[in-house]
């Protein structure tokens, strides 16, 4: 069904007289009942929902107006099913954009954020979404940037924060640098620019240390999308070989990481990457220096993601001999722009035979190229090669090691190094410690001290926080923090020994912020704690959590590492922050543009809810799109809105004056006693409190509301119903739509003689006694994510259903090159099969 099939009936006026926004009344009332006010612990059943931290740019538009209601109709319909909610919002206010806009309007960043939350807050509050405001926190107030100082002397105590030397990523637009993850693609995450590389001392937080863990669990978060889980193993990225001790002829040794130790006679040269610290040490003859540094100053400057895409591999040869260990063999040592220092040791071993960009650069620069690995499939010999073989396959031109196959021959080759310590088994992974320093002034300084006697010195906790200074700042970048320009700020007396130290001048990377930021909601007035220990294992893990995709390789890394680290030194039970993850889909224009101020193209909902009411607007923007998809925002829906709430609105008056005074909502009828035309209806009933259940479990609110509007368009005026099932129809339609509609709910609620709010009413339960008995229909789900329905006998057990998923073509193609982990089966409702 359609929001245009939602006419008005014959002889009416094409658009029935708008319904008074009752929005104002039921806010108030929400508002004195303290209705969104969770318990400080849980009492019965507890559930979580939160959208991600907000960043406050400005007023919100019909993005963060579509991504807040989904979380509200999630919260409001958990209410309804009993349970003590907890539903906090908060906002990420430090970082580069709020000092951008405030150099741009000459303001202090404070005065430019604080304004924002301000005119946000008021906006959420005008369209009813049901944020416990109790909870609220902002990053960039010091009762919470006390508690990001303690986050990292923690990491600090425990060994996980520390200090060097690197070559970084540096925005010269932004002045600052920027973790590997907010320059994917060669460019700032922020302004879209360029991304250089800069050496500079700077602070990382060990992540590293947990990349085993935080790859291995991703298996346990059967609930989080699979492109995310995808994203996140792809960004870890794991890699098992060995560790190969080449050496100089002078005995230094050059280690290199491979995973495929099997081909190593066919190793015809050496790279090393343009920007590894171990190339600086090495002795280049003088007749190659000029050649080496010329091109090492042209490709270092490149980031790692833009040289591994560059097509042309390019290199130089250093003049340096590297002797192979296993094979006693000398090859030359050559500096090759598609080798990355981030990447095991910053060097390879070449073997253009068994890798397509080593055979790529010999073939460019007339290096040898010589088979190894004879594969199943190709009997090419070297000469007639036109790519590399990678396939694992039985070794050959091995020496000692011939006529091993596979895992075998990998196996052979790590047991003699190790036998011989020329080697050893390694894992490595992608993923790089996190950088957090950053060179602005807003956004919390880092709690550490430099004295000249005593090192680097922890702000003790008792001191915390470590407050920024205010005043007059010269915010505008210079390329180091402007901290470092505030005498007063910066010389401080060291905590050890009491002699004239500095403050460290970077703040914290904003990331930093919103990685913890969720068990501060759970106990946002403590100031002798971050959080209450008893208080987060009361209220964890989140249950419900909703932001976008964007963030898969950052924010939803970081705060994954975070819950385990405060796991392991006894701050939590848990160790995954949220149950589920779902991404929300953006909202366009009506040409398709993704809405921002930066594009001017910004829809208010405000401006929606002044023309057409609060609830008409919820509506058409659930109508227009599954939560996961994009919606392309267009105010006709609204008219459309406007007319199925008008005509619910109808229905619910006229079932309260067929039925006079009261009558139980959660009435049961015995269909034996109804007619024909009420039997349907009753059934009707109650196979769309079945149909809103499953669509709203995968948010698939756009078919909850079809599903509504089909029932509504088949009880008609209801006139033919007696009135006992004709007002219990029309309750239990105002509750299916509470979560969506929930001013106009709690309206038509209150005709119907209830109170004080539907949100303390039950959910409608189905009656299986008005269902079909002989078959149903049930959502199939992988990993999560319905993908289909399917019809099965009522009494099927969960064997048979998996079977008639496996007969079933268009599902089975989901099981494809897949293994089953698990099958969830709720009986009559759906199945889930989790993948991997």
């Amino acid at each position: 069904m359609t929001m245009t099939d939602h006419k008005p009936p014959a002889g009416a006026q094409p658009l029935e007289p708008r319904i008074p926004d009752p929005s104002a009344k039921w806010q108030k009332r929400w508002n004195d009942m303290a209705l969104f006010k969770a318990p400080e612990f849980p009492q019965g059943r507890k559930y979580f929902v939160m959208p991600m931290l907000p960043y406050p740019s400005g007023d919100i538009h019909m993005g963060h107006f579509r991504n807040y209601s989904m979380t509200d109709a999630i919260a409001r319909k958990r209410m309804m099913e009993g349970y003590d909610v907890l539903h906090p919002l908060g906002w990420d206010a430090f970082g580069l954009p709020a000092e951008q806009a405030a150099i741009s309007r000459n303001l202090h960043p404070e005065e430019w954020t604080l304004g924002n939350i301000a005119q946000s807050k008021a906006t959420l509050q005008k369209v009813g979404i049901s944020f416990d405001w109790s909870r609220e926190v902002a990053s960039c107030l010091p009762d919470y940037y006390k508690w990001t100082q303690w986050m990292f002397l923690q990491l600090y105590k425990h060994g996980l924060a520390y200090r060097k030397e690197s070559e970084v990523n540096w925005c010269g637009t932004c002045n600052t640098v920027l973790a590997n993850e907010q320059a994917a693609g060669g460019v700032c995450w922020r302004c879209g620019n360029a991304v250089g590389r800069k050496t500079l001392t700077q602070w990382f937080f060990k992540i590293t240390e947990y990349a085993a863990r935080l790859l291995d669990d991703i298996d346990h978060l059967d609930n989080w999308p699979d492109n995310v889980r995808t994203l996140q193993r792809n960004w870890i990225g794991r890699s098992t070989g060995a560790e190969v001790e080449f050496r100089l002829p002078d005995g230094t040794k050059i280690p290199v990481f491979t995973t495929r130790p099997d081909t190593i006679y066919g190793v015809t040269f050496m790279a090393i990457a343009p920007d590894a610290p171990l190339l600086a040490s090495l002795a280049i003859p003088d007749a190659r220096r000029a050649a080496v540094d010329a091109f090492v100053t042209r490709t270092r400057g490149k980031l790692a993601v833009e040289r591994m895409a560059d097509e042309e591999k390019e290199g130089v040869d250093t003049g340096i001999v590297v002797i192979n260990p296993v094979s006693g063999e000398q090859v030359p040592l050559w500096v090759a722009s598609y080798v990355l220092s981030g990447y095991g040791t910053g060097c390879l071993m070449g073997v253009p035979a068994h890798d397509q960009r080593d055979f790529e650069f010999a073939r460019k620069y007339g290096l040898p190229i010589r088979q190894v690995i004879r594969s199943a499939n190709e009997a090419t010999s070297e000469s007639g090669m036109t790519v590399a073989t990678e396939d694992y396959g039985t070794m050959i031109n091995s020496g000692p090691f011939n006529d091993q196959v596979g895992q075998a021959g990998v196996d052979a080759v790590i047991a003699h190094l190790e036998k011989n310590c020329i080697g050893r088994a390694q894992i490595q992974y992608r993923l790089r410690d996190w950088l957090v320093s950053r060179q602005r002034y807003w956004g919390a300084p880092i709690p550490m001290i430099h004295c000249d006697g005593c090192g680097i010195v922890p702000v003790p906790e008792s001191d915390l926080p470590v407050l920024l200074p205010k005043g007059h700042i010269d915010f505008l970048p210079k390329g180091r923090s402007p901290l470092a320009d505030i005498p007063e700020y910066i010389n401080v007396k060291c905590p050890k020994c009491n002699r004239p130290a500095q403050r460290d001048p970077d703040t914290m990377d904003t990331f930093l912020c919103s990685s913890w930021y969720f068990l501060r909601y759970i106990d946002p007035k403590n100031d002798q704690a971050p959080f209450d220990k008893k208080k987060a294992a009361a209220w964890l893990p989140i249950d419900y959590y909703m932001g976008g995709v964007e963030h898969a390789t950052g924010h939803l890394i970081y705060f994954r590492f975070f819950t385990k680290f405060l796991k392991d030194i006894g701050w939590l039970t848990v160790d995954e922050p949220a149950r589920i993850l779902f991404n929300h889909g953006m909202v366009m224009d009506s040409t398709g543009q993704v809405m921002s101020k930066s594009k001017g193209n910004v829809v208010s909902p405000i401006d929606m809810m002044r023309l057409h009411g609060v609830d008409p607007t919820r509506v058409a923007m659930f109508f227009s799109s599954p939560g996961d998809k994009e919606v392309l925002w267009s105010e006709t829906g609204v008219v459309g809105a406007e007319r199925f709430i008008h005509r619910v609105d109808q229905f619910v008056r006229s079932a309260k004056a067929a039925i006079g005074g009261k009558f139980d909502p959660d009435a049961r009828f015995d269909t034996a006693k109804l007619s024909a035309a009420e039997r349907d209806i009753y059934r009707k009933l109650h196979q769309t409190i079945l149909k809103v259940d499953r669509d709203f479990e995968v948010m698939q609110l756009n078919t909850h509301l079809s599903a509504v509007m089909e029932l509504s368009g088949a009880l008609g005026s209801g006139e033919n119903l007696r009135p006992e099932l004709r007002a219990v129809c029309a309750a239990t339609m105002v509750k299916l739509l509470a979560p969506l509609t929930p001013h106009m709910s709690e309206e038509w609620w209150e005709i119907l003689g209830f109170g004080p709010t539907i949100f303390r009413a039950k959910w409608p339960s189905v009656d299986e006694a008005a269902l079909p008995t002989d078959s149903v229909t049930i959502a199939v789900q992988f990993n999560g994510k319905v993908r289909g329905q399917l019809t099965v006998p009522a009494d099927a057990d969960e064997k048979a259903v998996v079977a008639a998923v496996q007969s079933d073509a268009k599902l089975a193609a989901h099981l494809a090159g897949k293994s089953v982990v698990k099958t969830i089966h709720v009986p009559g409702r759906l199945l889930n099969i989790v993948v991997k």
